[in-house]
Order: C-alpha cells, then structure tokens, then sequence
C-alpha cells in the first residue's frame, strides 16, 4: 500500500493511526501542501480534488480518499481491533462525534481555506490566525458537550475501548495546541480523553511533529 499525505496533516494523522491499530504498514509519499504539491498534475492523477490523504491498495484499484471513508474501509476490510462498537446507536455517536472534528472542524482551517483568505481575501496573518483557533475550538467545544453529558462517555469518547471518535478527537487537539496556540482549558473531557489516547503507541508515533519534513 501506499500513503499519500503531509507530515502537517491532520487527515494523514488519523490514517496512520488507524493503520497502526490494525497493524497495517503502507508505503509514505510526501505531498507538500505548503510548496503547492496538491496541485500538481501527477498528484491531480491520484486524487482529482488534490487534498490528502489518498490510500492506493495493492489490488491495482481506484485510490481511496478522504480520510473517514479510509477508516471505515480499514475497519471493514480489517475488523480487528474494531473501532466501532457493535450496536447501531453507539456506532452512530463515534460517527457523529468524528464527524465534528472530520467534517465541521477541521475543514475550515486547512491550507486551502487558509490561502483563499489570504490571497483572494487579504485577510492579513493576525486575523487569519484568529480564525484559524475560533474554528478549531469551537470544534472542541461541541465534542465536549457531548462527552461530558454522555454516559456512554467512558475512558475514551465511547466507553474504554478506541474508536474512530478517539482519532479524530486527537487530530483535532493536535491542531490546537501544536499549531494555533489554543486554550483548551474549557474543554477538561475532550483534553482528558485526547491524554489517555496519547499514551497509546499508535497516537504516539503518528503525531505530526514526529514526522517533521520526512
């Protein structure tokens, strides 16, 4: 297999945690979203709405793409260990609290978003970073809302075994403290759960600034 992604994202993140929780390894290719390498027209091949992550299988297939249909396919395809609980309901929570952070969060601070707003927008640096922390707590503060109220909350987002809430939580709070300064103070759930997560090897290994410029 083979990994298109950045050591900045925080989509790539949440696929290479996945993978290592299934034991799955896959060949890393780097595309510098900072240089514009998401545009080129190699990548465009790959994946035509030039964003990363992209999965090419080893079945000589279509690529995957999008970082949430890429986990679902992993937990479908590789069931063990699951990062879905078994019951319809509790499978629709861990979706819908990724969701929050995979979906309404995280897309609006990525470097597309952040490049319209300065380029086509003149948003000047101090503002943009402005915008760049509102998104990505208020993100937070919406899985906190659920999870503090929630007795389905346990060690982890959904009871004490990982799920894919687990990992998008994580690529959420890793964009706020290790890219936009944010005061996660008003969110002690999500950051308690985020700190049990980071002590597993998997969350560990896959953080972006253990990855650097590789």
């Amino acid at each position: 297999m083979k990994l298109y992604g950045f050591w900045r994202s925080l989509a790539t993140y949440r696929v290479r945690v996945a993978m290592a929780l299934k034991g799955l390894h896959a060949e890393e290719i780097s595309i510098d979203l900072l240089k514009g390498k998401q545009h080129t027209d190699e990548y465009k091949a790959v994946n035509p709405q030039g964003v990363v992550p992209a999965l090419i299988l080893d079945d000589d297939g279509p690529p995957l793409f999008q970082s949430l249909a890429i986990l679902e396919y992993l937990e479908e395809t590789r069931p063990q260990p699951p990062l879905l609980p078994r019951d319809p309901r509790g499978r629709a929570r861990v979706r819908g609290l990724a969701l929050i952070a995979a979906a309404d969060g995280h897309p609006l601070i990525t470097p597309r978003i952040r490049i319209y707003l300065e380029k086509e927008l003149k948003v000047e640096e101090a503002r943009r970073n402005l915008w760049l922390a509102h998104w990505t707590l208020t993100a937070l503060e919406a899985i906190e809302g659920h999870l503090a109220k929630d007795k389905e909350t346990g060690r982890y987002c959904h009871g004490d075994s990982l799920t894919l809430a687990d990992i998008c939580l994580a690529s959420q709070v890793i964009g706020a403290l290790a890219y936009f300064n944010c005061d996660t103070s008003g969110v002690p759930t999500v950051m308690r759960v985020y700190n049990e997560c980071m002590k597993e090897k998997a969350f560990a290994d896959a953080h972006p600034l253990k990855h650097g410029q590789h």
